[in-house]
This record gives structure tokens, sequence and C-alpha cells, in this order.
């Protein structure tokens, strides 16, 4: 077992797993579109490679990330583990409205501080927190064991069926041929257009990575909902960034208009969120969706963050040592399942290449991610820390240094993190 993602689970193995399963659709949409130099050599030489080190740095890129030489912070004060009357929760308010609703589910001001929340917190029921967290948009789940997740109907429906899901449509005749134009071996997605409505870090991973081989990926947010910004200048390579408010009729037409030219739609919102926007059914363009705990359920409707899954699902115990509640080395569900996400979406744009396309959506999920972790074999109760991936697998541009892209062929992304908001919402 890997070192750099010394774990309890097996770390390791799912991030090592999910960066080859995109490796290898990238390798055989190369051979569909003729761009490997030799038809006839082996397969395993047209399928880009990571070696361990890059791995771990990519999936430890908040860890990596230095800005001004100084590292991140990447969880707010009120973002954590904190006992409660029964048990432990673990908290998400690491965005100010996520800390809104945090702070207004338990009954405290907006302008409350830790030890109020602490003392507020410690008086409540765990499961009496997760409802009320879960009924007014804020984020809380009760601290589970692993068996008690696995007899939780959330966590029955998150524990088969594959890791990246694929969902046929009724309809394909408005099936939309990829525009290929100027692939090279290098950038096999050249001239493929992606529409980015995800954040934090799943969705985004899984879009920094098509624009590594060379789609041209546009990210639209809120104009009233701002990345945080240490998360985008660390996946926010290799993409155009605008603000474009949905709530308008000019700007939900502009994002229309945007989608009528788009190969690919990858959206990381929880289902059936964008329903209202018109965007769950466009279905001629490539759909790839991530969400925290699935589209089936009764959590389905949930919002939902890795640390959060790794709460739930009886991860933070597992890892955890001396009583104390741990975590995984890195947000591993989230960087593992947006590389699964990329690699669902190549697959779909390889066999629309070869003239096998459908309107299928591409679908991944945290707690489907999870599942795989926790059911794999290969534990390591006695693992020693987590080692530091060596300095050549970060790059700096000005005052940001961050881990290189996960692949051994390319030393870099293709510019970095543009500033957040500020691209014209356009197709270049």
């Amino acid at each position: 077992m890997s070192a750099f993602l010394a774990a309890t689970l097996p770390v390791a193995t799912v991030a090592a797993e999910s960066v080859a399963a995109l490796g290898a659709e990238v390798g055989r949409l190369r051979r569909v579109l003729g761009l490997h130099p030799s038809a006839d050599s082996d397969a395993s030489t047209r399928a880009p490679t990571a070696s361990m080190q890059r791995i771990a740095a990519s999936f430890m890129g908040d860890s990596m990330l230095r800005i001004d030489d100084a590292p991140v912070q990447p969880f707010a004060d009120l973002s954590g583990f904190f006992r409660v009357a029964d048990g432990w929760v673990r908290t998400h308010a690491n965005y100010p409205h996520h800390r809104a609703a945090l702070l207004d589910a338990v009954g405290l001001d907006s302008d409350c501080g830790r030890d109020r929340f602490v003392d507020r917190l410690a008086s409540m029921a765990a499961a009496e927190l997760d409802r009320s967290c879960a009924e007014n948009g804020a984020l809380a789940v009760q601290v589970r064991t692993e068996d008690e997740w696995w007899a939780h109907p959330a966590g029955e429906a998150a524990r088969f069926g594959p890791v990246i899901a694929r969902t046929d449509a009724a309809d394909s005749t408005n099936c939309r041929v990829p525009g290929f134009r100027g692939c090279t071996a290098a950038a096999p997605l050249a001239g493929i257009r992606v529409l980015d409505l995800t954040r934090v870090i799943a969705g985004p991973v899984a879009t920094r990575a098509l624009a590594l081989f060379g789609a041209e990926v546009l990210r639209i947010d809120s104009p009233h909902r701002p990345e945080i910004a240490w998360q985008h200048l660390e996946n926010g390579q290799g993409k155009r960034s605008a603000s474009v408010d949905m709530n308008t009729r000019a700007g939900l037409a502009r994002v229309h208009r945007l989608l009528d030219s788009a190969d690919v739609l990858v959206t990381g919102y929880r289902p059936r969120a964008l329903e209202r926007f018109g965007l769950e059914h466009r279905a001629e363009a490539v759909h790839g969706r991530v969400s925290a705990w699935g589209t089936r359920g009764p959590w389905s409707g949930r919002r939902g963050f890795d640390s959060l899954v790794q709460a739930a699902t009886g991860i933070s115990i597992l890892e955890g040592r001396a009583g104390e509640l741990g975590r995984l080395p890195a947000q591993a569900l989230d960087h593992a399942s947006g590389y699964l996400l990329a690699a669902g979406i190549v697959s779909e744009l390889a066999d629309r290449a070869d003239g096998f396309g459908s309107n299928a959506s591409v679908e991944v999920s945290l707690a489907r991610t999870a599942a795989w972790l926790l059911t794999l074999p290969g534990r390591d109760h006695g693992h020693g820390p987590a080692q530091t991936p060596p300095p050549d697998c970060v790059v700096t541009h000005g005052r940001v240094t961050a881990a290189r892209p996960v692949f051994d062929e390319y030393v870099d992304y293709p510019f970095p993190a543009r500033p957040w908001g500020t691209d014209d919402a356009d197709w270049t």
C-alpha cells in the first residue's frame, strides 16, 4: 500500500484505479480518433499513465497548495466534528450561506461565535440535528459506524451498482456528434466544448481533467455565490470562469444558448436541483452529473460534501485513533469521483465519435465511491502518517504553487486558474 496516501482504508487503490479509468478511456479515444502514432503498438502505450507520487499530489491538492508560500486553511471555524448529547456530528459551513443556514437550523444568530455554537450543539441529539439541518438546507450529519451506515436506507441505496452509472435516455434521435477539431495525441478533446456547472471539488476536478486533454471548459457560477478563493485557484486550471445569474431571464437564456452548442454539460448540484432551469434533460449533449448521496434512496435530495460523507458512512470512525475521530489523508471521495466522472464522459464521447452514441447521462456520487472504498480488501490498521509527495509534483505560477496534473506526460495544465467570474460567458 502506498505511503503517500496511507490510511486504514485502501485509499491508494481507489485513487490509482479511478485515475487509471480515465487514462484508459483517453487511450481508447485516441485510438478511435487515430491519434496514436503507431496503430499496432501495445494498447497500454496509448493511455496516459500516472505515478503514485503524481496521484497523491493531485488528491492532496488542498494540502499541496501554497499562496505566497503559505498553506491554506481548508475548513472554516464551524466546519468540523462537534460533540452532541449522544455522540458526534460533522458540520460543513465553509460558504457564508451554509454558515448562515447552519446557525439558523440550530437556533442561533448569524453573529454567533464558535464557543456558543459548541455549547448549543452539546445540548442537542445527533438525529435531531441531522434532521433539522436536512430540512433547513444546512449541512450536518450524525457520525455513524460502518455497520450503522449499511443498515441505514441511504447506505443501502449507495452500496450497489456501478461506480460510474450510465442512464440511457428513451430518445437518442438528437444525439449530438462531438465537434472534435484540431485534435492531437496530447489534446484528444480539442474542439470539445464543456459547459461546467459545478462547484467545490469533485465536479471541478472532472472538468479540470477534461481541460487537461484539450477541451474548452467554460465554468458558470452565480454572482451571488462566489467560489472560495483558494479552492478556485486549486482546481480552476485550464478553464475559463464566467458569472451568470440564471435567476434572471437574460441569464438563463445565455446559459441555454451556450448549451445549444456545447458537447458536454457537467453539473454538480443535487439531483433535480436544476430542473427549474430546464437543464436536467438537455440530453443532446453528453451530461455528466456528480452528487453527494446519489440519485436513489432517501438522501438523494440532500446537500453534501466529502467530509460529511466520510462521517456518515463510518469512515471517520475507521480512520480515527485513540478514541479520536479521523479522516482520510485527502478528500479522496471528491477526487476519485471527479476522475471517475471524467472517465465516464470521455467514454461517452469516444462512443459518439465511433458511431455508437446515445443520449445517456453519466452519474457518480460520493456515497457510491465511499461504498467502493469500504468494501475493498486491504485495510491497514497499523499504517504510519501519509508521506508528502516530492517537490517536483508541484508547479508555481506567480503567487500560487499547486499540484501538477495527475498524468506523468503532462507537466502542467494549459493555463493557471483565471480570476473567478471575470471571463465572458461565450465560447472562444
